[in-house]
């Protein structure tokens, strides 16, 4: 009998604000691959914590909170953005901000929290492929991974989109504190001690600091399709 080939996965790993979102998505709908952004589960965690008014140090408390949550993802109707349900509640929007970001960033430290949300990961490994986005999707979640992606981008670049990106939505922010934050976040994601973001030692690294949206897609796809 023929041996069964693994599902395909494309792994994109990178710091907050280095495009993986946007590229994920693209790049997934070109290859007509599924799509996991492990990100938006660690956010919907955080924020189902804050919903129940949990302490985001508990760690015993949020990962109970990790392990019974409910997350959906479905396809928006009119092509926009996947919407992510949290206990049944649309929570798309409250996810995309930076508060939903730094509780992510938070409870993604406390190990239990990251062994909670492992197997709901892996589950998402299903034909015809996989494009998983995230910050140790390479190093850990998915080190077999065929395909492997590290996007990077300066931290003032970074902060540039976030900038654009919430300024669009009304909100009201400065430029610096944008950077000040990154760089903070940048230096916890690296120094935690469980999951460090760092590139797999065989993915291949794109620095996104002046592209274009479509020369960023052509050259992760390059990885799949040489």
């Amino acid at each position: 009998m023929p041996t069964r080939q693994p599902v395909p996965v494309l792994t994109i790993d990178g710091p907050s604000g280095s495009g993986k979102g946007t590229i994920s998505r693209l790049v997934a709908e070109h290859l007509g691959w599924r799509l996991l952004d492990s990100g938006a589960l660690y956010r919907a965690v955080g924020y189902a914590a804050g919903m129940a008014g949990l302490d985001l140090s508990d760690a015993d408390a949020v990962t109970r909170c990790a392990e019974h949550t409910k997350i959906q993802f479905r396809t928006a109707p009119d092509g926009g953005d996947t919407r992510v349900i949290v206990n049944g509640h649309d929570a798309t929007d409250e996810l995309r901000t930076e508060t939903a970001g730094a509780a992510a960033s938070a409870i993604a430290s406390i190990p239990t929290v990251r062994k909670a949300l492992v197997d709901l990961q892996l589950g998402f490994r299903k034909t015809p492929g996989l494009v998983a986005d995230g910050r140790d999707m390479g190093t850990v979640i998915f080190p077999d991974a065929p395909y492997k992606v590290f996007l990077t981008a300066s931290a003032a670049e970074r902060a540039k989109r976030r900038y654009k990106q919430l300024k669009e939505k009304g909100l009201s922010v400065t430029l610096s504190s944008l950077q000040s934050e990154i760089e903070a976040r940048d230096t916890r994601d690296a120094s935690r001690a469980v999951a460090p973001l760092k590139p797999a030692a065989d993915a291949v690294l794109v620095d996104t600091t002046g592209m274009g949206i479509e020369d960023v897609v052509a050259k992760v796809l390059a990885v799949v399709k040489p």
